[in-house]
């Protein structure tokens, strides 16, 4: 089943279209709480072989992030299409691999945010060069 884990969804206009465009894409929104952060991936979606998963500490975060799993290729991109055209997008966003499924919360946005990181220093780079 398709699935979105959001996190720090604190701007409720933004939320509510979030949500909308998963409702209209039948897609099953999960709001993390922060005291779920340290749990791994796998067991926030309760997949197979993270059950009674035990929960780390972490540096707390507050930047939003969204989880996809099990999207199909047109929810995949109704969901990002959606998002832009009605001006709610988050900068942090994952697919669920088998990897990363194992992670907490707390690594996966530091992964997420490194990486996010080195994409706008490469589009300022880009951009510079053009200029």
């Amino acid at each position: 089943m398709a699935n979105v884990l959001l996190y720090n969804l604190s701007d409720r206009d933004k939320a509510m279209k979030i949500k909308f465009q998963l409702y209209r894409l039948g897609i099953t929104g999960r709001e993390v709480d922060a005291a779920d952060f340290g749990l791994p991936i796998g067991a926030l979606l309760s997949l197979p072989g993270f059950a009674g998963a035990e929960s780390v500490l972490g540096e707390a975060f507050r930047e939003e992030m969204l989880v996809m799993h099990e999207l199909s290729p047109a929810q995949f991109s109704g969901l990002l299409e959606g998002l832009r055209a009605a001006g709610a997008g988050v900068a942090l966003k994952a697919v669920v691999t088998e990897t990363n499924a194992a992670w907490d919360s707390y690594r996966l946005h530091r992964e997420l945010s490194a990486e996010h990181a080195a994409m706008s220093r490469m589009k300022q780079s880009v951009h510079h060069r053009k200029k």
